[in-house]
């Protein structure tokens, strides 16, 4: 996974800006929630200070850095250190796992996403939420990137070159949903959430492990 010391120095900072960004910070939720499982026993890889998770009732994630781990441990959120690539999970344990804006800090996203299906039961599912490089708000992060002490080594993706990776680490149905269809700072409300992608800078997918013969797919 990419350097996480800026998040290792900054995880207060980092953590403050949903607080300060609330109605971007709502949109994303209910994108996620979107096309989150609504049961079964779930899994945020790349957990950060417990945003999501927190808000969403999963109860584990998986965290390169300390200072982030520690602030989502105080949400209450069990917390393994580990990275992406090479997650410190036993092979088919959850029904689903989350990843919010990580995708872009990757190393090896194939990797990552292999990892991720590894982790996942038949018929469990994944759930990508990241910033779409080709709509007009993606375009400017990546075109700002160097400003930013988070995005400056951030690689950011289209939501195509998403779902070939996904595809390449043996997910299939793909759905998406989009939000974030103007900057956080000039937002009155929270954004609506809408199918597809191209518009939303904040893109979610969710990419299902095929269940073998006689098991059920886990759905919304």
């Amino acid at each position: 996974m990419t350097n996480i010391g800026p998040y290792e120095r900054h995880a207060l900072e980092y953590d403050e800006w949903f607080r300060g960004n609330q109605f971007a910070y709502e949109s994303e939720l209910r994108a996620v929630r979107d096309l989150l499982p609504r049961e079964g026993t779930g899994v945020e890889i790349g957990v950060g200070t417990g945003r999501f998770a927190g808000e969403l009732g999963i109860p584990l994630g998986v965290e390169p850095s300390k200072s982030m781990g520690d602030i989502a441990r105080r949400r209450g959120i069990a917390v393994l250190r580990g990275v992406s690539e090479a997650l410190p999970i036993r092979d088919g344990r959850f029904d689903f796992a989350l990843m919010v804006t990580v995708l872009c800090f990757f190393d090896d996203a194939e990797a990552a996403f292999r990892e991720a299906f590894r982790i996942l039961k038949p018929g469990g599912s994944l759930v990508v939420a990241f910033i779409d490089r080709d709509s007009p708000i993606g375009k400017s992060y990546d075109d700002r990137k160097g400003e930013s002490v988070y995005y400056r080594q951030a690689t950011f993706r289209s939501a195509r070159e998403v779902s070939a990776l996904l595809t390449r680490a043996g997910f299939r149905a793909l759905a998406f949903r989009q939000t974030i269809f103007r900057s956080p700072g000039e937002m009155d409300g929270a954004e609506p959430v809408r199918e597809g992608y191209g518009e939303g800078g904040f893109v979610v997918v969710r990419a299902g492990k095929r269940a073998g013969p006689g098991v059920i797919s886990i759905g919304c």
